[in-house]
């Protein structure tokens, strides 16, 4: 008998088959009821199970089914529930109902609402079977179901070339990191015998020094198998060289964006880092690299952002910097931090999304920042809810008093990597220093843009300017309250050094706890000041020095237009990738499949079949004297043949 917990991870798969399956005949609006009803039915169960698990310690397994038992390869279909599964499976199910109740008002004009509201669920339920996965080939169930939806969500809106470009990139982008991860499920296997976390945790310890044989070269098992799974964190969070598809996954409706980048599909493989720390903690040399991977990440991503003028990339960029934050985190072994700053991460950065999603949808479909101006007047409360967002982002507080969302996760970060001594650590500590003065920038400079100065579009477009109806909003007030309260309510729980063992209760390693008061005064103090340094000098830039952004960026030249083109990312890979698997495809079609296999097989065999039937068909003429003719040569031959014997 299986919990109501348990049971309602799949009232998501209830809601997309409902939806999916019956929604012409259940109409539009019951598509919505239905999978939205559902959605908060798992919202409330959800937080619930948090407390139940995380506070009362009330963890455990519930196996549901014998899925795989060949050899000695056993993998059981079970729901793993401890605090770190709890943490992610309440903020998956918070946020994804939120976006589902937006997405009533946002999508409500489409003309495939019930297929929306389908693939919006079914990528909730195969995200919350990643999390509560007891095993890998189970955790890889639920990686491979996400990415299969965010190609159905993103390239939602077919008609558009745009989109199906976007979803095939997200699609393959995110292939190259599963190929890793499938890697790194077989070399588990081969090294471990096991695939199911618990013996596989338990075993580490006694194999850290073992080494296996590799191209006549003896590697670090361990170190090894690290590297590859996180090669499938790297493309499902968007690391540096595995980033490319986030930012054009915007091309896919705003609560896709808001589901994809800010509690589920990006935040995988954060979660993946977090559940195989016993691995990584056995693993330095891949810690090493990913405290620096997640570092370049979120320095470089913070630079773009600065650059760009679509709402919702510059909202994308910074999620790509966020997941930065969280990755070196790991990397430096404050899993706990990591975890803390993904969950307020997923407020703020809902908030944000479905909150520029309000402006477009004031505008008309209006996404060029540069073509706003002034819609604080037209949508006074989502400009409020931008400003609650953008704050909690930046991540803006009063140290020993009040913070937003983001300052206790983001500065928690920060000091822990300062507090790691390493010189990765040390390096990732400076670049994500210079990121939060970027990020509070250009958080600054989308309110600056979007909602002060003169309206710089199509004045048609800011007459008809209006706030989002109530079903919208309502969603946003519960994501603002989750980016003001979900860093100061849990924060002795991810932070306090006296508390982390009782919380995780062996659900992630922890080493050690955050003890700001070890450190030196400047470095708890640094963040805040560069963040409030971004904030001020945007406001100036943008609000009073209007011509000093231009000046800026021309006088830079060729470093603005590298950061602007996106460090030519696209472009490269373009022309290594992309252009070489097409040439490839063109000369294996040409060469090999037109001239070779087609010209001598079937398209051999049909053209001497229709030559040898032109010719007989040629004997055929329709003059009954060439037949007459032909009877007689017949007869010629056949007496002639017949005298010879």
């Amino acid at each position: 008998m299986i919990s109501i917990a348990t049971a309602s991870l799949f009232a998501p798969l209830l809601g997309a088959a409902a939806a999916g399956l019956f929604g012409r005949r259940m109409g539009d609006r019951a598509s919505q009821y239905v999978t939205c009803g559902l959605m908060l039915f798992l919202a409330a169960v959800a937080c619930w199970k948090f407390y139940d698990v995380a506070v009362l310690g009330h963890a455990g397994v519930e196996t549901l089914a014998r899925w795989i038992d060949s050899g000695t390869l056993r993998a059981d279909w079970a729901v793993k529930w401890d605090t770190l599964s709890a943490v992610m499976v309440a903020v998956v199910a918070v946020v994804s109902a939120c976006v589902h109740v937006y997405s009533i008002g946002y999508m409500s004009h489409d003309k495939s609402i019930p297929r929306f509201m389908a693939y919006l669920s079914l990528f909730t339920f195969c995200m919350l079977m990643l999390v509560t996965a007891d095993n890998l080939v189970q955790m890889f169930f639920g990686w491979e179901g996400v990415g299969l939806c965010s190609y159905l969500l993103i390239g939602f809106w077919f008609g558009k070339e745009s989109a199906n470009s976007a979803s095939i990139k997200a699609f393959l982008v995110n292939r190259v990191g599963d190929f890793g991860f499938i890697l790194g499920i077989f070399g588990c296997f081969a090294v471990f015998g096991t695939v199911e976390f618990g013996p596989l945790f338990a075993v580490i310890p006694s194999l850290s020094t073992l080494t296996m044989p590799f191209l006549g070269m003896s590697l670090p098992a361990l170190d090894t198998l690290a590297l590859l799974l996180f090669v499938g964190a790297m493309g499902k969070s968007a690391q540096l060289f595995l980033h490319t598809w986030l930012p054009d996954a915007m091309e896919g409706p705003t609560p896709v964006s808001a589901l994809i980048h800010a509690a589920t599909m990006v935040t995988a493989g954060v979660f993946m880092l977090a559940r195989l720390s016993p691995l990584f903690e056995h693993a330095p040399f891949a810690l090493s690299l990913v405290t620096i991977t997640g570092a370049a990440t979120a320095f470089i991503a913070a630079t773009i952002g600065l650059t760009q003028f679509d709402i919702k990339r510059v909202i994308a960029y910074s999620t790509m910097s966020q997941l930065g934050y969280m990755f070196f985190a790991a990397g430096v072994s404050a899993y706990s931090a990591s975890i803390f700053h993904l969950m307020t991460h997923a407020f703020f950065k809902a908030l944000l999304f479905l909150g520029a999603g309000s402006v477009i949808h004031a505008l008309s479909g209006e996404q060029d920042m540069r073509k706003m101006g002034g819609v604080r007047q037209a949508a006074p409360k989502t400009y409020m809810l931008m400003w609650i967002g953008s704050l909690a982002l930046a991540g803006i507080g009063i140290p020993g008093f009040f913070g937003f969302a983001g300052f206790y996760s983001k500065d928690a970060i920060l000091e822990a990597t300062y507090a790691s001594g390493t010189t990765a650590g040390l390096m990732a500590f400076w670049l994500g220093i210079a990121a939060a003065f970027m990020t509070a920038f250009y958080s600054w400079r989308l309110i600056m843009m979007t909602f002060h100065g003169p309206f710089r579009g199509d004045p048609h477009a800011y007459d008809h300017a209006h706030e989002s109806p109530p079903v919208m909003l309502l969603p946003l007030y519960v994501l603002a309250a989750g980016a003001i309260l979900a860093g100061i309510m849990p924060l002795k729980w991810f932070t306090g050094p006296e508390n982390l063992s009782e919380f995780w209760r062996g659900a992630i390693t922890v080493l050690h706890g955050h003890d700001a008061h070890g450190l030196p005064l400047w470095v708890r103090l640094l963040p805040l000041a560069a963040a409030l340094s971004g904030l001020i000098l945007a406001v100036l830039f943008y609000g009073k020095w209007t011509a000093m952004p231009g000046k800026i960026a021309a006088a830079l030249g060729p470093v603005y237009r590298l950061v602007f083109h996106k460090y030519y990312f696209d472009e490269i890979y373009n022309f290594i990738f992309v252009r070489g698997a097409r040439a490839l495809g063109r000369m294996t079609y040409d060469l090999g499949d037109n001239r070779a296999i087609d010209a001598y097989g079937p398209d051999g065999f049909s053209m001497i079949s229709k030559a040898v039937a032109r010719r007989v068909a040629a004997l055929q003429t329709g003059y009954i004297y060439h037949y007459a003719f032909a009877v007689v040569i017949g007869l010629v031959v056949l007496l002639l043949w017949w005298g010879r014997w």
